[in-house]
């Protein structure tokens, strides 16, 4: 039993690469057999991701709010607040019960994203805010069609439905400014800079540190996904290793 236990560990260790441009191999390779379905490299690696966009878009957002010299990027930070309050809410709920270690802050390139806004200011914050949160959110759609047409978890599919309403309404709402320049946009989402993998890959937590929460703002539209409706009952400890 104890053997057992520490090869489940082990399978799902913190993922070794997770950016805007993950490359690793055998990503459909299952690392886990949950009550919930097979659990995969990329289905791992695919709530981490999701938790760690939150935790750069949502303080950007705080920031927008403050910020924002134009209508369409204040509306824009109050959909990312929302949106990613409600997302990093599934986020925590699922990853105990699939035994997945979630991060508490960004990944290098991410934080550097935060860098560049907080020395923005005006138009030049407004421009730059609506062309970075366009390219980001329209490189991860892609991966979150591939994951909901592919994984067999029902907890990652329901994540990645609830994902896919979030982007595509953040998506927009960028695009609603009228700042997005798409030919440039287009072009860094589609011909990401070749980082190493320390660039792209979110810290692990340090051990006995708190785990961070993105608060829904007062009036939350965004709701987190419904685990009971899903389970019907409560979840077991943890996974078995396949």
């Amino acid at each position: 039993m104890g053997g057992a236990m520490a090869m489940t560990l082990v399978a799902l260790a913190y993922p070794s690469m997770l950016g805007l441009n993950t490359v690793t191999t055998a990503q459909d390779r299952v690392i886990a057999n949950t009550q919930w379905g097979p659990l995969t490299e990329q289905d791992r690696d695919f709530v981490v991701k999701v938790r760690a966009a939150g935790l750069w878009e949502y303080p950007v957002g705080q920031m927008g709010l403050q910020k924002g010299a134009s209508k369409g990027v204040i509306t824009a930070s109050q959909h990312l607040v929302d949106g990613h309050a409600a997302l990093d809410t599934t986020c925590r709920k699922i990853a105990p019960m699939l035994n997945i270690a979630l991060p508490n802050l960004p990944s290098p390139q991410q934080q550097g994203f935060v860098s560049q806004l907080k020395a923005d200011s005006g138009k030049k914050f407004d421009s730059d805010f609506a062309n970075i949160l366009r390219m980001t959110h329209g490189a991860i759609f892609n991966t979150i069609s591939k994951i909901r047409s592919t994984t067999k978890n029902s907890l990652v599919r329901a994540l990645a439905d609830q994902a896919n309403n979030t982007v595509l309404d953040h998506m927009t709402v960028m695009e609603k400014t009228g700042l997005v320049d798409f030919d440039q946009t287009l072009f860094q989402q589609t011909t990401p800079p070749k980082l190493p993998s320390s660039d792209l890959t979110p810290p692990p937590p340090a051990a006995g540190q708190p785990e961070v929460v993105l608060t829904p703002p007062p009036n939350p539209t965004s709701t987190p996904v419904d685990i009971n409706g899903i389970t019907g009952s409560a979840p077991s400890p943890s996974p078995t290793v396949g």
